[in-house]
């Protein structure tokens, strides 16, 4: 094992888990960018690598207990101790109660809640015998308001944010900084303007999140010192209603 240390990021889209994995390279730290899809995951190394950073990729299911063990073990034998863990990966899905069927409903909750709890746990396990360590989750509006619609993603978006707070309570008095950023408001990427091309169009100026300037949120979680800890932080957009 190197003496370097690492951040996972599970979920690390070409989105905000894509700017979270760069952020915390420029840092210094080696970032190990985590999805199923191979392809993107490449392209996102070797813009680390671009950019002057260290970089490995992942592929992982978080769904998969079996997996995610194994993700860890690999980073901690390979790389080294994982110093910042995020989880990000989105599980979005509008439907009206209605028409909501079983099969999508606990795809969401697998997706955003259990797998959520796979990879925090994976996570303690490691930095509690080192007694320091950074898991942060990322939230979002439905972390805290049951929208209409919104039925599998709210519910499974407020299980995650009830793990994420028991183990704050839990996990700080041991070294362990667990912390929940909300993100309220539409990221701007390539996949939101090729899916919401009106809702985007409808925004004023300065209506879309850069994902980048999310990124630093989750730097500055990070630095925080042990004495004036944050547990939740949230942004959005200066224009956005809230």
């Amino acid at each position: 094992m190197t003496s370097d240390k690492a951040v996972i990021v599970v979920g690390a889209g070409d989105a905000l888990g894509g700017a979270i994995a760069r952020r915390f390279a420029r840092g210094g730290l080696v970032a190990v960018p985590s999805r199923r899809k191979a392809e993107p995951l490449k392209r996102l190394v070797k813009q680390i690598e671009s950019e002057g950073g260290k970089a490995k990729g992942i592929l992982c299911d978080a769904r998969d207990e079996e997996a995610v063990s194994a993700l860890f073990d690999r980073v901690e034998s390979e790389i080294g101790p994982a110093e910042v863990v995020v989880f990000n990966t989105g599980a979005q899905h509008r439907a009206s109660i209605l028409d909501m069927t079983t099969r999508i409903y606990r795809q969401v909750w697998e997706s955003a809640a259990f797998a959520g709890f796979v990879t925090a746990r994976e996570a303690a396990r490691r930095m509690v015998k080192r007694g320091t360590g950074t898991i942060i989750f990322t939230g979002a509006t439905a972390s805290i308001r049951g929208g209409a619609t919104f039925a599998s993603f709210s519910s499974a978006k407020h299980a995650l944010r009830a793990l994420a707070e028991s183990m704050a309570r839990e996990l700080g008095p041991a070294g362990i900084h667990v912390g929940h950023i909300i993100v309220d408001g539409m990221i701007d990427s390539e996949a939101v303007r090729e899916k919401f091309p009106d809702q985007v169009g409808a925004l004023p100026e300065g209506g879309l999140l850069n994902p980048d300037h999310i990124a630093e949120a989750y730097w500055s979680m990070y630095t925080q010192p042990k004495d004036a800890w944050t547990f939740e932080m949230d942004v959005r957009p200066s224009v956005e209603q809230w």
